[in-house]
């Protein structure tokens, strides 16, 4: 007999802020509205109910963690250094292991290197919040 522990609450949403984090900062920096739009109706970082291999146990929530948070810091690096094997390394093996759990995220690190000028989407977080 094996014993596995579940997942906790918090872990599950710490999982869906850091896919909202990824939506809301990094994507906008590198996409259209349009194009995410698009990734949001192909499931990217969203599983589909037949394709979901994740099953909520603790290792695996830390496993999905440990992953969203290593493909945000390359993310987030190479727009500001130069890309070297390590980061394609690091890269390469989180998002075998997002896509492993069912988790989708079909890109290459080059597509992130390059940030937009301009950056108005309406993923992105507000600068200010207007209180009434």
């Amino acid at each position: 007999m094996k014993v596995v522990y579940a997942s906790t609450p918090e872990q599950e949403n710490y999982i869906e802020e850091l896919i909202q984090y990824i939506y809301s900062e990094i994507f906008p920096l590198h996409f259209s509205d349009e194009y995410i739009i698009k990734m949001e109706a192909v499931n990217v970082l969203s599983p589909k109910e037949d394709e979901v291999h994740y099953n909520g146990t603790m290792k695996e929530a830390f496993q999905l963690i440990s992953s969203l948070q290593a493909l945000i810091a390359v993310m987030e690096s190479a727009q500001t250094e130069n890309i070297e094997r390590t980061h394609q390394d690091i890269f390469c093996k989180n998002v075998t292991i997002l896509n492993e759990y069912g988790y989708s995220f079909p890109f290459t690190l080059d597509q992130f290197t390059c940030v937009k000028e301009n950056v108005i989407s309406r993923y992105s977080k507000p600068t200010n919040v207007y209180l009434a």
